[in-house]
């Protein structure tokens, strides 16, 4: 599937045209009953009225939802999943210095955020003095059965951001990298293990004189961390052939706690001493009969059942914690890329705002989100390693 815009050129062919009829309500109305909750459908509301103005040239309007898609980008699932979405200007800023000069940018898209976070980069290189670059975003089709879950396909997700990035005046391509059609009804185990053997620079055509950028949230987790005989993990062979791609820069994006440990007990105890932040954070910012309180408990309380009731293939919940996953990676021939004290000081700065209890510290080149001083999630940026 490939999704194209080019500047202020011809209008977009959706799939599903009808999805795009429904009236808009009046900013004052949908909006602001969006802001007081944010879950799934809430979002996938905003994106409706974003490329619904956009269809009917309605800038006001579509200046207003984009403004509150980007505050609230990446705001479904589970608590930390959520405020994962503080970490976005951070990353955003890493991302788009590294490809300052390139004409053309290409993200590899590994995440479970349904490309939520891409509004905000495509607003950042609209804004660029010299003029936009041209984007592409490459995702793959398979994904974790995980929350956040959406009722939209990600070539409907590829329609809207192109529309958006019409509306930016950012040239824009979306694609999906399609897995073997005989094993639509298998795990995602065996599905990305396919995918796997397609992820070489001609079968996602990547091109000399782009940028590539390669995003990876919440998802190295899912990757099998089990060796079978004297093969290499599923988790280290992504990393070794995603060196072989030449990234320019990879963005990792996790929870910080180490639930890959084989004992039970060791499990047990870390997810015992972890997952009280969520509840806890929960306790605070919603109330006890909260529908969407008990959705975000109940999704927290499928992850234990997970990493307590299930060994093998069926024990998906593989955190590493993120000194554990960037020793990993740097074993892997990547090296760490530091985060400027401007972004440090600005993602702070929007925490103290916005978010009473959530904090942020440094650890070497790690950002670290904190929960009444407890490590919740880490952000880490990596390059290749110059031989």
């Amino acid at each position: 599937m490939k999704t194209e815009v080019r500047g202020n050129g011809g209008s977009i062919s959706l799939q599903n045209p009808s999805l795009f009829n429904t009236p808009l309500d009046p900013i004052t109305g949908a909006l602001k009953g969006c802001l007081g909750s944010l879950d799934g459908a809430c979002i996938e509301k905003l994106l409706l009225h974003c490329a619904s103005a956009l269809e009917n040239n309605d800038v006001t309007l579509a200046q207003q939802v984009m403004w509150v898609l980007n505050n609230v980008a990446s705001t479904v699932g589970d608590t930390n999943q959520r405020l994962t979405a503080w970490f976005l200007r951070a990353l955003i800023s890493r991302a788009s210095r590294a490809v300052e000069g390139y004409g053309k940018v290409h993200i590899l898209d590994f995440s479970i955020t349904h490309c939520m976070q891409w509004p905000t980069l495509i607003d950042a290189l609209a804004k660029r003095p010299e003029g936009p670059p041209s984007l592409r975003i490459t995702v793959p089709s398979c994904r974790p059965q995980v929350p956040p879950l959406l009722n939209v396909s990600k070539e409907e997700v590829g329609h809207r951001l192109a529309n958006f990035a019409k509306f930016r005046d950012v040239p824009f391509e979306f694609h999906v990298k399609d897995d073997d059609p005989c094993l639509s009804n298998e795990t995602f185990a065996t599905q990305f293990e396919s995918l796997l053997t397609q992820l070489t620079r001609s079968q996602l055509d990547l091109r000399d004189d782009e940028a590539l950028v390669i995003n990876c949230q919440n998802w190295l987790r899912y990757l099998s961390d089990e060796t079978k005989g004297n093969t290499t993990t599923v988790r280290d062979a992504f990393l070794d052939v995603i060196k072989g791609l030449n990234p320019r820069i990879i963005v990792v994006v996790d929870e910080d706690c180490d639930l890959s440990a084989s004992s039970l007990s060791s499990r047990i105890t870390t997810c015992f001493n972890y997952l009280w932040i969520p509840f806890d954070a929960l306790e605070t910012f919603l109330p006890k009969d909260s529908r969407q309180r008990l959705e975000y408990e109940s999704d927290i309380g499928h992850k234990i059942e997970n990493i307590v009731g299930f060994e093998g293939f069926r024990r998906t919940e593989r955190l590493e914690s993120g000194v554990k996953l960037s020793q990993r990676i740097n074993d892997a021939g990547f090296v760490s890329l530091p985060f400027c004290e401007d972004t440090i000081n600005e993602v702070k700065s929007l925490l103290d705002e916005h978010a009473s209890g959530w904090g942020m510290k440094r650890e070497e080149d790690m950002l670290v989100l904190t929960w009444k001083g407890h490590n919740s999630v880490f952000a880490t940026a990596w390059t290749e390693l110059e031989d």
